[in-house]
């Protein structure tokens, strides 16, 4: 028997399949800036420097973490990139940079080009709704390293900033005021616990009257992006801080932008829980702290205002339809 590739489990013509697939999804986030076409070597963008006095690039990569398992289980995979998408735009926007471009990495166990295309059209509508374009990224067949039926998948992104512009903390001071903004869900972290409590109780499509939901569905909620909130706040100068709520929860991530010499003071009864936060708690027995150090309970950024412009920043906030929530102070 003679091997071949397909023999070793990759298959070439299912990644001619993908590529033909998600280009033109590519090619629908495009802008004047983008140079070339998918497929080459490199992936060139054009930056206006006409627009800025002293240009900052601001790049950040992630992953949407076992989030992915509950998409394998529910046989859905529209949402996961669009989660991706948010939630790197969201890392730079609290830094005040507006997003340029965005790149994304897949691993297959075994390809499948309906599922990439699926997972590529999440791509494409994050970056659209975010007025970033989707200029390249690697698909890769990795048989032995992934599960057929399993994927793994990471994004960069890269934004620019005017200099003056950073947002970086360095300006809060003890008294600003901590306004919390609601999050979607989960968005993309805590699911290793999420998923250990439940899936050991419920399947994925389990209806739960508690949540009117199916926990698959609910779990899906795609990650929040807060930039067209943060964009008119900080042009706006109305915050000294900004901070994107993942991994760590609402102190841990908030703490990473505030000087050393100050603190926090949370009031945890400023807002509602919402009722997933609260199942997972009950089914699993979580204790208070716990929960707060893994998951965002309900609020996916925190912008820090000065007590003079908290007014402005709320009434900036509503005017965009988002309730501002008054949850504590820098101390």
């Amino acid at each position: 028997m003679n091997e071949t590739y397909q023999s070793a489990g990759v298959d070439l013509e299912a990644g001619d399949e993908t590529v033909k697939r998600i280009k033109s999804l590519a090619r629908s986030t495009y802008n004047k800036n983008v140079l070339g076409d998918i497929g080459l070597f490199g992936s060139f963008y054009e930056l206006d420097l006409q627009k800025y006095k002293r240009p900052i690039l601001v790049s950040s990569v992630d992953g949407v973490g076992t989030k992915l398992k509950v998409a394998f289980a529910m046989d859905r995979h529209d949402t996961v990139g669009n989660d991706l998408v948010n939630h790197c735009v969201n890392d730079i926007a609290v830094c005040g940079a507006e997003p340029l471009y965005f790149l994304d990495y897949m691993a297959f166990g075994k390809l499948d080009p309906n599922v990439a295309e699926k997972i590529v059209e999440g791509f494409a509508r994050g970056c659209r709704e975010n007025n970033c374009a989707l200029i390249g990224g690697e698909t890769a067949e990795m048989p032995g390293l992934y599960t057929e039926g399993e994927y793994d998948m990471s994004g960069t992104i890269v934004g620019v900033v005017e200099k003056e512009r950073v947002i970086n903390g360095s300006r809060i001071t003890r008294g600003d005021v901590l306004l919390g903004f609601k999050s979607s869900g989960l968005h993309t972290n805590g699911y290793s616990l999420a998923r250990k409590i439940l899936f050991a109780k419920y399947s994925p499509s389990d209806h739960i009257p508690e949540i009117n939901n199916s926990i698959g569905n609910e779990l899906l909620a795609i990650h929040k992006s807060y930039l067209n909130l943060i964009r008119p706040l900080a042009e706006n100068d109305l915050v000294t801080g900004l901070s994107h709520i993942t991994g760590g929860g609402i102190m841990g991530n908030t703490m990473r932008v505030v000087p050393k010499s100050l603190g926090l003071k949370i009031n945890w009864d400023a807002w509602e829980v919402p009722e997933i936060f609260k199942f997972i708690q009950k089914t699993g027995s979580v204790v208070d702290e716990e929960m707060r150090n893994v998951f965002n309970m309900g609020i996916g950024l925190v912008a820090i205002v000065p007590a003079d412009k908290l007014d402005k920043a709320i009434e900036t906030a509503s005017n965009l339809g988002e309730k501002a929530i008054i949850m504590g102070e820098v101390v």
